[in-house]
């Protein structure tokens, strides 16, 4: 059975994920954090959390089809 929390922080995860695929990284960003006051050590959403900051600093390029590629091992 899932917690509330969890059911909540998925809200807030699937929200942000739709953000994110939009390239709406600030606004990502905030719904990611909303799902971290719930649950604080969620992989999926830190993770997020790290390829949104990344892309606020330095953007994808216009043509990013929503693929993460990784610059380091």
């Amino acid at each position: 059975m899932i917690s509330e929390e969890m059911k909540e922080l998925l809200q807030f995860y699937n929200h942000g994920l739709q953000l994110y695929k939009e390239a709406k990284f600030q606004e990502a960003l905030l719904e990611f954090q909303k799902g971290l006051d719930l649950i604080s050590d969620d992989g999926p959403t830190l993770e997020y959390i790290k390829r949104c900051k990344e892309y606020i600093k330095e953007p994808p390029p216009s043509d990013w089809d929503g693929v993460y590629v990784m610059k380091t091992k």
